[in-house]
């Protein structure tokens, strides 16, 4: 059975935000649906800081705030925080995997998602999948 939770990735919660953006609508749709379900988004500290800076160089300051209110407004979605232990986890793994073109943030991602058992992830990045984690969105 799915976890009852689905982490998201920059690309998937900039295309949330981002009218623009070419998975915009795939994204709303897919996360409609599982809040309709009852599921519930998690997102890290690192992918809303990371999605604010995108946004606002490629949209502006509004679109970086939209991230925020979405954050801050939205009951379906829930922060997990980085701390010390996984920071050390992830350095680890992004080390162990320096054979792949993995960023911090990914690894970060990847280290959140086996500790809560997280096993889809609302994102465009094939990395995700090449981790071993189902994409929602089209992979690019």
């Amino acid at each position: 059975m799915a976890s009852r939770e689905v982490f998201v990735d920059t690309s998937g919660l900039y295309a949330l935000v981002e009218k623009k953006d070419a998975y915009h609508a795939a994204a709303r749709a897919v996360v409609e649906k599982m809040l309709r379900a009852g599921r519930r988004l998690v997102v890290t500290d690192y992918i809303v800081a990371e999605t604010v800076n995108l946004a606002n160089a490629r949209s502006g300051t509004r679109v970086a705030a939209r991230v925020l209110d979405l954050i801050e407004q939205s009951a379906g979605i829930r922060i997990e925080w980085m701390g010390t232990l996984r920071f050390d986890t992830t350095k680890a793994f992004f080390r162990k995997h320096a054979d792949h073109e993995y960023s911090f943030t990914d690894c970060t991602s990847f280290v959140v998602m086996r500790e809560l058992r997280l096993s889809q992830a609302l994102t465009t990045d094939s990395h995700f999948s090449e981790a071993g984690f189902e994409a929602l969105l089209p992979t690019r």
